[in-house]
């Protein structure tokens, strides 16, 4: 089981525990995941569901034992939709009217699974690179608990605020942020999104980069 702690932009928050649903498959796909520290990337968990229409840019999303993090943890700071997705899908309203619409989102490294929700693209000016990935909690309410010291180019920051309900505050606290992504709603446009055009086109006219037939970050 998942622990996802979900903090809007008004910080308030909300604690759900996540069953993974798809546990024969996730464990699969764990198999063959290169573990990472903090900063490596991470492709959360909800992005295996069929009907997740991707996360918020006003929330903070806490993913605890994550296959793909030696730190156990995969940050979702700030971000809008699909990591495995960068132009999201035909489905949502921010691409309609674009003369080539995107390919539809898939469940990750599966291309015979489509994504069932509209997806929003990506934000120009806060893209994955800059708002998931493993981290660690490095600092936090509770004196006797361990945190980690956050490596060069990474700031402590508080993210979670105390839970109030016993030991599922676990993940309240500070976590190691990428220095000069810190979110602030006034200064993001949310309207300024990923446009997709097609592959054949001269480069730098997906100006979220290349991706494969299936919508996916090409390599």
């Amino acid at each position: 089981m998942s622990e996802r702690v979900v903090v809007t932009g008004l910080m308030t928050q909300k604690l759900s525990i996540v069953g993974i649903l798809f546990g024969s498959l996730l464990g699969g796909l764990a198999v063959g995941c290169e573990p990472g520290g903090v900063g490596d990337p991470c492709v959360p968990e909800d992005e295996y569901q069929p009907t997740f229409s991707g996360f918020s840019v006003e929330e903070v999303n806490v993913e605890s034992k994550s296959f793909q993090c030696v730190t156990r943890i995969c940050l979702v700071n700030h971000f809008r939709g699909r990591v495995s997705c960068p132009y999201g899908n035909s489905q949502s309203s921010a691409n309609m009217g674009q003369a080539a619409p995107p390919p539809d989102c898939i469940i990750p490294g599966d291309p015979t699974a489509r994504i069932e929700a509209a997806v929003d693209p990506q934000l120009t000016e806060r893209r994955a690179d800059d708002a998931v990935y493993c981290s660690c909690r490095c600092d936090g309410p509770d004196a006797n608990a361990r945190y980690c010291e956050c490596p060069s180019g990474f700031s402590c920051v508080r993210l979670v605020e105390e839970l109030g309900i016993g030991d599922r505050g676990q993940l309240a606290g500070s976590y190691c942020v990428r220095e000069g992504t810190a979110y602030n709603k006034f200064e993001v446009d949310v309207n300024n999104s990923c446009q997709y055009a097609d592959r054949d086109v001269p480069d730098g006219e997906q100006n979220c980069g290349q991706v494969n037939d299936f919508g996916e970050p090409a390599d």
